[in-house]
């Protein structure tokens, strides 16, 4: 094993002798063995799968209800401007559905108040926003509504944390939900109606991701409930629109659910990390007391 590992690493003009001084893994002590030497303890630091993590099923299970409520809450939001599309619930309507919830969350929670200046502005936007995509066509519209309805799926914040560290999801998700509502609010046909869904879209993507977060620090049997409550008015929405896309729902959610954690789970045992002395070397560096105090 010595000769072999000696053999296939120097160069065929350098020849082996006994005599040399033992060989170190220093780089800047001149030896007499070339760059490429290295002795037969090279493999001996060889290391297997440090950083592997051992997963639970039903663990991640769990975990798997932030993806999918989040999923659910833009097919509930799409529900509901259809339903306003077709006159079946009118903008006034959901004006008061998003001010109770609202209110509700911030009696449960006193995180922060119903941005109410910011709805003012929206009422006052509310002629220029429904006018806003007028030259456009509603195939763009909609296209554009899916890439950013699927922006903010794939860079919403999906970490876990506690109640002192809850902050406001990503910007780019939120700001990418936004328009896509801005895009949505503008093929309505009444100023109350764009005023209704802009101002319904900020607490729904902005204020209940929020909220959700902090239920799930409370108790898991709340997440899970919100998980099957938001199942279920998804259902319920869809089913008078598409029976295809309450099929698809539901069959997104068991394959998120529970297909995915046990297909994670098996291809673990395939992982094969290895870590030795060819590594870079990671500097330790200490961050400055100004960056700490920072957060």
């Amino acid at each position: 094993m010595h000769s072999s590992v000696h053999r296939s690493f120097h160069t065929s003009e350098y020849q082996y002798n006994s005599n040399n001084p033992p060989w170190q893994k220093l780089l800047w002590v001149k030896q007499n063995y070339p760059d490429n030497y290295v002795d037969g303890t090279f493999l001996d630091e060889l290391q297997r799968n440090v950083n592997v993590r051992t997963y639970d099923y039903w663990t991640m299970v769990y975990e798997s209800g932030v993806i999918t409520q989040h999923i659910f809450s833009v097919v509930i939001f799409i529900a509901i401007f259809i339903y306003l599309r077709q006159y079946t619930i009118t903008g006034n309507y959901l004006i008061w559905l998003g001010s109770i919830m609202t209110g509700l969350g911030y009696l449960f929670w006193d995180l922060m108040m119903s941005k109410t200046r910011e709805n003012y502005e929206f009422k006052c936007l509310s002629p220029i926003l429904k006018t806003l995509t007028s030259q456009i066509s509603d195939d763009t519209i909609w296209a554009l509504t899916v890439c950013c309805f699927l922006a903010n799926i794939l860079f919403h914040d999906y970490q876990s944390k506690t109640s002192n560290n809850i902050k406001i999801s990503g910007s780019l998700s939120t700001n990418a939900a936004v328009f896509a509502s801005v895009l949505l609010a503008s093929r309505l046909n009444t100023n109350l109606d764009v005023f209704g869904l802009l101002s319904f879209a900020v607490e729904w993507f902005s204020l209940f991701p929020i909220f959700r977060r902090h239920l799930k620090e409370l108790s898991p049997r709340i997440q899970v409930s919100i998980t099957v409550i938001m199942l279920l008015c998804s259902v319920l929405l869809f089913i008078h629109i598409s029976k295809a896309v309450v099929f698809i729902s539901i069959l997104g959610f068991c394959f998120l659910t529970f297909v995915c954690p046990y297909w994670l789970i098996f291809i673990q045992k395939y992982k094969n990390e290895i870590h030795g002395p060819w590594d870079e070397a990671r500097p330790g560096i200490q961050r400055s007391k100004r960056s700490i105090y920072r957060k």
